[in-house]
């Protein structure tokens, strides 16, 4: 049973196969993780482990509660399982439930861009750049729909809040594991900022 794990991206480096060739690498600090609440299918509808991970500085009295003697862990997040049975809470996940060559899924929040027009946020091409045109060359054109409906269209393409969203990198590689610090390391650039959250589990599928 590999439930996933929890991480906090370090940053982007690079290594060198045996071929010479350099690869970018992304450096996550990956657990240790404590199983805080296992679900199961008789009492909550589904099988899942609660992992926390994480230190806080303070907890309000429902965390006491609920983590008991399982110390002030920062981060809770759920991964769902096909079983629960060999799992309790209280044990301990790292990064040995890894290994060089696996492939995993990595959630992430992107890095926010704040308000962007529509050539940043959608790719758009702008206007022409010449024959009169002063102020369109970033616009967005028309966004009426004639009489018929006479209304802009909800989810039509606009200028507005960029990035800071709910982001999920499939089937990326491990390039390495190093269970002394609790790193690892995977091919390719990850969501998010430095020092954001990372949600890690084991994927079937190559990239």
């Amino acid at each position: 049973m590999n439930p996933g794990i929890i991480g906090k991206k370090i940053g982007m480096s690079q290594v060198f196969t045996d071929s010479g060739k350099a690869e970018a690498v992304t450096v996550i600090e990956a657990g240790p993780c404590t199983v805080t609440q296992i679900k199961t299918v008789a009492k909550e509808g589904y099988e899942a482990v609660q992992i926390g991970f994480g230190t806080a500085k303070k907890l309000s009295k429902g965390e006491q509660g609920h983590l008991k003697e399982l110390g002030k862990l920062k981060e809770l997040r759920e991964f769902r399982v096909d079983s629960t049975a060999e799992v309790k809470v209280g044990d301990k996940i790292d990064v040995n439930q890894f290994k060089s060559g696996d492939f995993v899924n990595i959630i992430g929040v992107s890095k926010g861009k704040g308000f962007a027009g529509v050539v940043k946020r959608h790719g758009f091409s702008g206007g022409p750049k010449t024959h009169g045109q002063t102020d369109r060359h970033r616009a967005p054109g028309a966004i009426g729909a004639t009489t018929s409906p006479g209304r802009v269209l909800k989810g039509l393409r606009m200028a507005g809040h960029m990035g800071h969203e709910q982001v999920t990198q499939k089937g990326l590689k491990v390039y390495k594991i190093d269970p002394e610090h609790n790193l690892l390391l995977v091919q390719g650039a990850v969501p998010g900022a430095k020092n954001g959250l990372l949600l890690i589990s084991k994927s079937t599928k190559r990239k």
